[in-house]
């Protein structure tokens, strides 16, 4: 394992799970397998072992220094907003240009960080900007969780991380058995916290109690176990989707997240000790480490790029590619060329804002260390 302060494997984790999302968003119906929901949770899970991990640090540095908490909340504040703003908002400012629907409508949603209480309150989705919801959840998430880590005793947070697993089940089955539609389950802040439970779990755990961290949460078997929990899921899942003619049931309502979080568990904590092998390849080698550098971009501009339910056959993107297949007929309708197609022109994209907008401007967090 490398220097505790970066996890090299951390970077093909993001990778996978960006990958996951696209392929699902692309694919759409021709893919059975809740990919994308996956890909979410992943990013979910990591984000809550990386972000409490941080806290804790500044939290056990404030008390050794006898440094105001306060300076950590601003430090934290300040850092976020420097990776995450700058190309969301640069994103809606050239949508809302452009008057990509629903952008100019729906505006003071994108701009507040709240697309997902718009999905949830109007029960249905945004088109060219659905997938915005899951940043908007990891935003609310932030406003929040900062504050119980830096100003709670540490003894807590073990009850805290524990509740949040409780809290968003409970709420999940609360809404579930009220008959809310399933998107509101989906795409609220608090049905998401089983997700930055766990990861926060993976944080607390290797920051105080490392023997076990690395003796029980990073061995493979239970790795091994929770991947084979997560398909035999899925699998009677779909099987019920099937005889039931139900699409949306208790189990995908309120089970799925938290066995896939569970699995995403096992997954990260294993990348965090270090894997062997060909996964080490994988999620090592430059292009995973590339790819999962610039994931942020990947994710925030794939839906642009394409989006089978949205996006016109009038596009540009769709035009080239149209006009390619007719110089090479052998690819039409070739799946794997077309997500080869998407992926690549998404890459550049991704590729030119992090070389000119997100690294240059992430720089500035040096400025503000904890």
């Amino acid at each position: 394992m490398k220097q505790e302060t970066y996890f090299s494997q951390l970077d093909g984790i993001r990778f996978l799970a960006v990958g996951l999302v696209l392929i699902d968003h692309w694919l759409a119906e021709r893919n059975v397998f809740p990919l994308g929901v996956l890909g979410v949770t992943m990013f979910f899970v990591l984000s809550g072992f990386l972000i409490t991990r941080i806290l804790i640090q500044s939290k056990l540095k404030d008390d050794n220094t006898g440094r105001s908490h306060w300076f950590s909340v601003k430090q934290f504040i300040i850092r976020r907003s420097i990776r995450i703003f700058p190309i969301y908002f640069l994103a809606i400012f050239i949508l809302y240009i452009l008057d990509v629907p629903p952008v100019r409508d729906t505006i003071w949603w994108c701009l507040t960080y709240s697309t997902n209480l718009y999905i949830a309150s109007k029960e249905h989705w945004m088109g060219t900007i659905d997938h915005l919801w899951s940043l908007a959840v990891e935003e609310q998430y932030y406003l929040i969780f900062p504050y119980l880590i830096l100003f709670l005793p540490t003894k807590h947070y073990l009850k805290v991380l524990i509740s949040m697993i409780f809290i968003s089940i409970g709420i999940r089955i609360f809404l579930y058995l009220n008959g809310n539609d399933w998107m509101v389950q989906y795409v609220l802040m608090p049905t998401c916290l089983d997700s930055f439970g766990l990861g926060g779990l993976l944080a607390y755990f290797f920051t105080f109690k490392k023997e076990t961290y690395f003796k029980e949460f990073s061995n493979l078997k239970y790795l091994i176990l929770s991947l084979f929990l997560l398909i035999s899921f899925l699998y009677f899942s779909r099987k019920y989707q099937l005889s039931s003619n139900q699409t949306h049931h208790f189990g995908n309502l309120v089970l799925e997240r938290f066995i896939g979080s569970l699995f995403c568990f096992f997954l990260i904590a294993r990348a965090v000790s270090g894997y062997g092998g060909i996964m080490k390849w994988i999620l090592e080698n430059p292009v995973s480490s590339y790819l999962g550098r610039i994931s942020y971009g990947l994710y925030l501009y794939h839906n642009f790029i394409y989006n089978f339910f949205h996006t016109p056959q009038t596009s540009l993107i769709l035009r080239v590619l149209h006009r390619i297949q007719r110089i090479v007929p052998i690819i039409t309708q070739n799946t794997v060329f077309e997500i080869t197609y998407f992926f690549g022109i998404t890459v550049i994209i991704a590729s030119i804002s992090w070389f000119y907008i997100e690294k240059p401007v992430n720089n500035l967090k040096k400025y503000f260390t904890y």
